[in-house]
């Protein structure tokens, strides 16, 4: 995947990469250091509902006309399980639904012994776009 539209934007600063991106399963990693952290050290929340949604987005573009469709976040939900202080977290994203208009997906973030950190859902939009 190109990698570059996205240097710029919060998944470049937060340091997210693609790694795996299938009509059934996307997944993306993320460093768990300063710039994704809370104050107290930790992982923080609203990194990991980027994460998320980031592979919830790039999920749904992978299954739409690209040319004519956009893809955009409509809501997201998340429980955090467990905290992180450093490391990598992976988001492994699948679909529930693959509908015309939303597209319903499961994302399970993990740290590096599989151990789970956050399960998110969130629905995607797909809307079009102006000409």
């Amino acid at each position: 995947m190109n990698m570059k539209p996205f240097e710029e934007t919060i998944v470049g600063v937060l340091g997210i990469e693609f790694i795996e991106v299938q009509p059934d399963r996307v997944a993306a990693t993320m460093p768990v250091h300063a710039a994704t952290h809370q104050p107290q050290g930790q992982l923080h929340g609203g990194a990991s509902v980027v994460l998320a949604e980031s592979v919830a987005s790039v999920g749904t573009w992978n299954l739409i006309d690209q040319e004519n469709e956009l893809a955009v976040g409509l809501e997201i939900n998340a429980n955090h399980i467990r905290g992180k202080s450093e490391g990598l977290v992976t988001a492994i994203g699948t679909p529930l639904h693959k509908g015309r208009t939303t597209m319903v997906w499961d994302i399970k973030i993990v740290d590096e012994e599989e151990n789970l950190i956050c399960v998110s859902r969130c629905t995607v939009a797909i809307v079009k776009k102006k000409k």
